[in-house]
């Protein structure tokens, strides 16, 4: 009987025991299921990194967009030259007149040197077109723009440009004309020109031709003059001069009782005509004087200029 109480006494701790120790083992049990969501949450956090990766990688992989050739932008310009026949005929005088300079903007100074014969001299008739308001003929040689492209240098393309630039600001300072056609152009001239322009890598030949010229436009003619031909004009100017005021001393040296005329009449010609050759021979001494000096000036700036 004591022996039955002493087992009975002995399996009350460890029942005990066992039902601590299964009392433990149910939280830990649930500790590890709670670990299941935040397993999850990590996996799904990990495909979306690998998504967007993936996203990334590939937009990265697309080719850059490249900026049109020039070949593609003077093709465009040409386009905008299709215009009817009478087009620049029809401009008002004030848009003519902008016109004009566009023309001379195009063309001046040595284009030739710059840009090349065949691309200069197709650029010199393109101005006299525009002068002449030809819009036929300003199409006809705007498309041979594009195959010329090809054949010049890097110099050659960025005067081009430049020149470009120039004139199509002349066409966009003439405002909305029309269905905006003028304001095509001189988009369609700034965006090629910037393009064209971009090529700084050789523009020694430019700066050497422009360096130590300056440009004068009469109407229609065009004087390049360097310093040489301003020293050689002053040279000129100055003997004029000379034979200008040796010619007017000649003539007032001249005593008025020394000539006989017919009559009255005769003797008021005759001094009406002594007194207008004293004064054409005496402005055209001061005028001489004074071409002297601006031209000696001129050839001073453009040599200091050139240096």
């Amino acid at each position: 009987m004591a022996s039955s109480s002493f087992s009975l006494s002995l399996l009350q701790p460890l029942h005990s025991l066992s039902s601590s120790t299964l009392f433990f083992s149910q939280p830990s049990f649930h500790f590890s299921s709670s670990l299941k969501p935040h397993k999850s949450k990590r996996l799904n956090l990990s495909k979306s990194l690998t998504l967007r990766f993936a996203l990334t990688e590939s937009d990265s992989t697309k080719p850059l967009e490249t900026e049109p050739s020039s070949k593609s932008l003077l093709l465009q310009l040409s386009k905008c030259f299709d215009l009817p026949s009478d087009y620049f005929q029809q401009l008002p005088n004030d848009l003519r007149l902008d016109l004009n300079d566009a023309a001379f903007d195009l063309s001046n100074g040595p284009v030739i040197d710059e840009c090349g014969q065949e691309l200069g001299e197709t650029l010199l008739n393109l101005s006299r077109a525009w002068e002449q308001a030809d819009t036929s003929t300003s199409r006809s040689l705007v498309e041979k723009l594009p195959e010329l492209e090809s054949s010049l240098t890097d110099g050659a393309k960025s005067a081009f440009g430049k020149r470009l630039i120039s004139a199509g600001k002349r066409f966009q300072g003439m405002g909305q004309y029309g269905k905006g056609e003028l304001q095509k152009i001189a988009k369609a001239m700034i965006t090629t020109g910037g393009v064209l322009s971009a090529n700084t890598s050789s523009v020694s030949v430019s700066n050497e031709s422009m360096s130590g010229t300056r440009m004068f436009k009469f109407g229609e003619l065009q004087v390049a003059v360097s310093p040489q031909k301003a020293y050689a004009g002053a040279a000129i100017a100055f003997i004029y001069g000379i034979l200008s005021w040796q010619i007017s001393q000649g003539i007032q040296s001249i005593p008025e009782n020394s000539l006989q005329y017919a009559n009255d009449n005769a003797l008021l010609i005759g001094k009406s005509l002594r007194g207008s050759l004293l004064a054409l021979f005496y402005a055209s001494t001061v005028l001489s004087g004074f071409t002297t000096v601006g031209l000696i000036l001129l050839a001073k700036q453009l040599s200091s200029e050139k240096e």
